[in-house]
């Protein structure tokens, strides 16, 4: 079955459009270096707010010597700041489950490209695993879970056997497609009897848990990297200041969590001569107090190799404020879901999140789920609107795939700035005018996502090396332009 794309129009009506097109715009080749002295060509690649035009080819651009009487978005090089690890969403159980028990495997290699590879897709580069059930789950469980009443502290009953029968297989399939593909694991529930509430509702983790939790993550870590999945970075604990009532969760502040770190996780991962990073905090902008309280904390803070975040309540700039109070910790922004309350331009707003996140330090872009189904779900509790990066319609037989507007705005970034690329100034003149962000990849390409948030088409110039190119962007779209300089130019 031919994998379509989903087209959100104007008036907010999804349609399913064969996408083959898509696959063949989207479809590059990366041109050889220019010699000094001859013209920058520079690849535009655009998506209206309607989806009409979707990671659309636009013809090429040269620099030169003019530059309209327009707003200039000056890229300057010389001037870096943090080196990007890439994009990406989370395999859930509930994706996983989706991607392998409803589709077959045809399908699912078609989709596997088209998420993973960059010239046939968009070139994902990170995958975030909850280790254990989430919201989006078809079952409570975690890797050592045992009869009400019992507790194993030695971990004699852990076993990853859950996640060999669906995930495991869909990682592997993933990574074959980018075996560059990084994991991050994050358990949102210890077990239960290692919970204050007993159960994995609930609850925080028991002191005398500590030390057996430690051991839990140095299993998880050893026991995929057994199965050929190394996991490059682990979070404690999802939202920590966040208990849910009807999915799993728990309860850890910041003086908790610098307690596991500092005197349980970290000794346990050098003992087992792990390589795997530890992030700590894994929660919203707002509650930066957390991660501030746990660095203070040196011995701690000597453990904690960079801060997750998630968008979900204040905004960017709060890690700006994490990065000058602690600019030797790396910041990934770990989760953020679109949904049904978004409304209007929807590419506008996602495309403003990897933006502003990268223009504020975020080494990652991960969204939520990677797939979910023509209900949202499945779901465990929570969030009963969420969108994945792709929907899994299996309402009938065959089922159909359609990637969504989540798939196109990351495809801004993910497709074209590849993983080691850094981070390089531009100016931006911000909401309601024009946001952007820009990049030198490894090769020395540079790129720069452009953002219209006006409401009429915006005409801008953008100056490199005392040369312009103009173009006009349409209210709501995104426009990505990549150049390759001359051999002499490259740094």
């Amino acid at each position: 079955m031919r994998i379509s794309c989903l087209r959100i129009l104007a008036t907010g009506l999804a349609v399913l459009l064969p996408c083959g097109a898509l696959r063949s715009q989207t479809k590059t080749q990366t041109p050889p270096p220019v010699e000094n002295g001859a013209a920058v060509a520079v690849e535009v690649y655009e998506s209206t707010t309607d989806l009409k035009e979707s990671l659309q080819p636009k013809d090429s651009l040269s620099f030169g010597a003019t530059r309209a009487p327009a707003l200039t978005i000056a890229v300057q090089p010389a001037k870096t700041y943090q080196q990007m690890e890439g994009f990406g969403a989370s395999l859930t159980d509930s994706s996983a489950w989706l991607l392998f028990t409803k589709l077959d495997s045809s399908q699912r290699k078609d989709l596997m490209e088209k998420l993973f590879d960059p010239t046939r897709g968009i070139g994902l580069s990170f995958l975030r695993q909850p280790m254990g059930a989430s919201d989006f789950a078809l079952d409570d469980y975690t890797y050592d879970d045992v009869p009400a009443g019992e507790s194993d502290p030695e971990l004699q009953r852990f076993s990853i056997a859950h996640d060999q029968a669906y995930i495991i297989p869909v990682l592997k399939e993933a990574l074959a497609v980018n075996p560059h593909l990084k994991i991050i694991a994050t358990p949102w529930s210890a077990p239960g009897w290692m919970k204050t509430s007993g159960e994995l509702i609930g609850g925080r983790l028991k002191p005398e848990a500590y030390p057996t939790f430690a051991k839990y993550f140095v299993k998880l870590v050893q026991g995929y990297e057994a199965v050929g999945i190394p996991v490059y970075a682990i979070t404690m604990q999802n939202e920590p200041m966040y208990i849910p009532n009807d999915y799993p969760g728990m309860g850890m502040n910041g003086q908790e969590q610098a307690v596991f770190l500092r005197d349980h996780l970290g000794p346990a991962f050098r003992a087992a001569h792990l390589k795997t990073k530890i992030m700590i905090f894994d929660h919203n902008w707002n509650l930066i107090e957390f991660p501030i309280t746990l660095l203070a904390d040196s011995k701690a803070a000597g453990f904690a190799d960079g801060i997750a975040t998630h968008c979900y309540g204040g905004t960017p700039a709060a890690q700006e404020e994490l990065h000058s109070r602690f600019p030797d910790k790396p910041i990934w922004l770990t989760e953020c879901s679109g949904g049904d309350w978004q409304t209007g331009r929807i590419l506008e707003e996602q495309a403003n999140l990897i933006i502003n996140s990268t223009r504020h330090w975020a080494k990652s872009v991960i969204l939520w789920n990677l797939a979910l189904d023509q209900d949202h779900g499945p779901f465990k509790g929570g969030c009963k609107t969420c969108r994945g990066v792709v929907t899994v319609n299996h309402a009938s037989s065959p089922s159909t795939v359609a990637t969504t507007v989540d798939y196109v705005a990351l495809g801004h970034a993910s497709k074209f700035v590849v993983p080691g690329a850094v981070r390089i100034d531009s100016n931006t003149f911000g909401h309601g005018s024009l946001d952007d962000v820009a990049f030198r990849n490894p090769d020395g390409s540079i790129v720069l996502v452009v953002l219209s948030g006006s409401n009429e088409p915006v005409l801008f110039n953008v100056e490199w090396q005392g040369k312009y190119f103009s173009f006009t962007l349409q209210g709501g779209s995104v426009a990505t332009f990549r150049w390759y300089p001359s051999q002499a130019q490259r740094h």
